[in-house]
């Protein structure tokens, strides 16, 4: 087997991440409660946004953030009512925490996979860091996002907002959908996710910290 520790020439130490102050043997636990924090508060929003779905709005929030225009996004706005309105604001509040659950559960499980894809090359391992951080830029743009639709939605007439709202939702999705495509695709590949008659493996540290499942 080759060294771990060096594969094509780089040291894989130097591949750093988002979560280096976590502890390995806890970045599993904390992934699980990060994402059962995370699918409880996208319940809560997807509650408080039921009523933000109209003819106008066919996908509530969310054809607020693509709306792209002033007109749209005012007609959007006035077709909630004066509760929707209400159910808006507590929707963009919320999602603030939102992103930062998401941004860290996506990451952690991109570095996780990452490591254990480490042993078959530094590339492999690499193009899961890279959207552990890019999650970081995805919640950013998030952010701003929020901003401009909550100025929106406090009645602002500056057409700036609804484009610099469009333009910050569509590569945040971006962002977002490839990095849980990673994850999904790359726990297939390591095999964490397994037939049901297959016998778990644990994780062996190697010499240089990060835990990998032995093949």
């Amino acid at each position: 087997m080759r060294n771990p520790e060096f594969i094509r020439g780089e040291p894989l130490m130097k591949l750093s991440h988002p979560f280096e102050w976590l502890p390995i043997a806890r970045q599993t636990r904390a992934f699980i409660v990060l994402f059962a924090l995370t699918m409880i508060v996208m319940v809560v929003l997807q509650i408080l946004g039921g009523p933000l779905k109209t003819d106008v709005a066919p996908i509530g929030i969310v054809s607020f953030e693509l709306a792209g225009t002033l007109p749209l996004a005012q007609t959007m706005v006035e077709s909630w009512g004066e509760l929707g309105r209400i159910f808006a604001g507590l929707n963009l509040g919320l999602d603030f925490l939102f992103i930062v659950l998401y941004a860290n559960c996506i990451g952690l499980g991109c570095v996780i996979v990452a490591r254990n894809l480490s042993l078959r090359g530094v590339f492999l391992a690499a193009t899961g860091i890279v959207p552990a951080w890019a999650l970081w830029f995805a919640a950013l743009l998030d952010c701003i996002e929020n901003f401009a639709l909550i100025n929106l939605l406090l009645g602002s007439r500056n057409p700036a907002f609804a484009v610099i709202a469009r333009w910050c939702a569509i590569p945040k999705f971006l962002i977002v959908g490839l990095c849980i495509l990673y994850v999904i695709l790359g726990m297939l590949a390591i095999g964490i996710v397994k037939p049901k008659n297959d016998s778990p493996r644990r994780p062996v540290p190697d010499r240089w910290g990060l835990h990998n499942i032995p093949t």
